[in-house]
């Protein structure tokens, strides 16, 4: 996401840097161009919306088992912590 940003941020310096240019062929490109950066900048926003909204999804289920299953989570918890242990431990 952090790598699309930046594409965005470069050829948004692009285009201001090439406003000296002339010709209908350049100027056809350019407004393509920023077409495409715009739709680029819409997909990312939206991109960024859908990964906030099922992390939180994913964080209210989670609460959610948790409170309804606290022994087994605590079990899982444990296990995952000694699982950790042991890896760290063979290192």
């Amino acid at each position: 996401m952090s790598d699309l940003n930046q594409i965005i941020k470069d050829a948004e310096a692009l285009l201001q840097t090439s406003e000296q240019q002339t010709g209908e062929g350049f100027k056809a490109a350019k407004a393509k161009f920023e077409a495409t950066l715009k739709n680029a900048k819409e997909e990312v926003i939206r991109l960024e919306e859908a990964v906030v909204t099922r992390t939180k999804d994913a964080a209210r289920a989670t609460d959610e088992y948790v409170k309804d299953n606290p022994w087994q989570s605590a079990g899982v918890a444990a296990g995952v912590g000694l699982l950790i242990g042991l890896l760290i431990g063979r290192k």
